[in-house]
């Protein structure tokens, strides 16, 4: 059932994002989807095969948008930003940074390196599941040109 509220939640987001990003109106479902999938690819990951290790989660949620991003944009012929972008916002570690900061200001700044130190990781690994996912499919197509 979380997984559920976890799913259309993220829907919500991405497509609200989607919305400030302006996408297009009749893409707009799609981003949600693209937001709903890298999600509960990463709380699906996290809580069942990497036993709560956020960073890897982060990855393979991120590998997951880029992918059916990738599917989207070749189907209905759109660019690839446009579901990507909206689709990684719920994955963007927004509440870690935010106790970043907040640790910062209250000067308690071994908190605050723990937390800066997981953000960087997290967002790292949403920058690298993107990029890998991206490779991978130039490297599919670049073999189904081939033959």
């Amino acid at each position: 059932m979380t997984y559920v509220i976890h799913g259309i939640f993220s829907f919500l987001a991405s497509t609200m994002f989607g919305i400030i990003f302006n996408s297009p109106r009749n893409r707009l479902l799609h981003c949600g989807f693209v937001g709903a999938v890298g999600w509960l690819v990463f709380l699906a990951s996290r809580d069942l095969l990497l036993e709560g290790d956020a960073v890897k989660a982060s990855f393979l949620g991120a590998f997951a948008v880029a992918i059916v991003a990738h599917l989207f944009s070749k189907r209905y012929r759109t660019p690839m930003i446009i579901f990507s972008v909206a689709g990684i916002i719920p994955l963007v570690p927004g509440g870690t940074a935010y106790n970043t900061m907040r640790n910062v200001m209250e000067k308690n700044y071994d908190a605050a390196t723990v937390h800066a130190m997981e953000v960087f990781m997290v967002s790292g690994s949403i920058a690298m599941g993107l990029v890998f996912a991206e490779v991978i499919i130039q490297l599919i197509f670049k073999k189904r040109k081939t033959t």
